[in-house]
């Protein structure tokens, strides 16, 4: 779908679709393309003049219908949203989510290699790099229609996800994502059965935080959304605590406790000292009513000064030197 809007400098905005839209709506079955161009016609919308790209949107989106007879009606799938610009807003961005779910340019753009999450604002965040000039329109879409908005601090050159669409989001994309995260190339089974285990952990030390915590607010699911954090779930040292001050990176075992722990990790954990925690899941007890995991506090410290533990270093990185 994105490959095919490329060519077009403006895909539209919120005051653009909402006028056109509720001008068709009111005036019957017997608009054309042309009336459209005619109803725009040295317009001034939102800054821009030039709308050449929204007509084509609007019909893959389904929001209108291009009769035999050449005439454009309403779609009933927009035609009840349409009382204000908030409420078509909403259901425009419902739409086109679930239109570009499964689109492979989307899908490189909402990759997990350019997603992360903010602590702060408790939102997606994606990197500017995620958007090349040949997507410089649909970047100005999404920002139009508030589904991205720039990071509210200015040296972070990110955008973040708008939580309104959060729920969407979670239900559309996140699944397709998951699907992608791995790559093509590592798509073996013994590490799909990884993965599984390791979510599974994860949404076991969800649960276990929401119940130690009384089920307070705020407790996210970051590996949800982003690999690269550190950590997988953020949250809370105590109930009365106003920020999330608990950062837990879950690990997976059978039998006895072991765990692999990436070089991104270790250095998280060394900033954040006694804030980071490593749980220790066994998948074969978690299922147990009572089950409680391993919870080492400080890990950096804890962990690689104890001599209970065994380090092995599993992998070397061997580089040439420069000449």
């Amino acid at each position: 779908m994105l490959v095919d809007l490329r060519t077009y400098d403006n895909l539209g905005t919120p005051k653009y679709f909402h006028t056109l839209l509720v001008t068709i709506q009111k005036g019957g079955s017997d608009w054309t393309e042309t009336d459209i161009e005619k109803l725009f016609y040295n317009k001034v919308i939102d800054g821009r003049t030039i709308f050449d790209g929204c007509l084509s949107l609007a019909n893959k989106l389904n929001l209108l219908i291009y009769n035999q007879e050449g005439t454009i009606t309403i779609s009933q799938t927009i035609n009840d949203f349409l009382n204000t610009e908030k409420q078509m807003c909403d259901k425009f961005v419902e739409l086109l989510l679930l239109n570009v779910k499964n689109d492979d340019d989307f899908q490189y753009i909402f990759s997990s290699k350019n997603l992360s999450y903010d602590i702060i604002y408790r939102t997606i965040q994606i990197s500017n790099s995620a958007f090349p000039l040949k997507f410089s329109n649909f970047k100005q879409l999404l920002l139009d229609f508030e589904i991205i908005s720039t990071h509210p601090t200015k040296e972070i050159k990110k955008y973040i996800f708008n939580s309104r669409y959060k729920k969407i989001f979670d239900k559309s994309i996140l699944p397709e994502i998951r699907k992608r995260k791995i790559g093509i190339d590592e798509l073996k089974r013994d590490l799909e059965q990884k993965q599984i285990y390791g979510e599974e952990a994860e949404l076991f030390v969800l649960d276990y935080e929401k119940k130690r915590l009384n089920n307070k607010f705020g407790i996210d699911w970051v590996a949800e959304y982003s690999v690269a954090e550190g950590f997988d779930v953020s949250s809370f040292e105590t109930v009365d605590s106003e920020l999330n001050d608990r950062f837990i990176e879950v690990k997976s075992y059978s039998n006895k406790p072991y765990f692999f722990w990436s070089r991104n990790e270790m250095n998280i954990a060394r900033i954040k000292g006694d804030n980071y925690y490593l749980y220790l899941v066994n998948r074969d007890e978690m299922h147990l009513e009572l089950y409680t995991p391993i919870i080492i506090q400080n890990p950096h410290k804890s962990v690689l000064n104890n001599s209970m533990w065994i380090k092995e270093i599993e992998k070397f990185k061997i580089e040439l030197r420069s000449t």
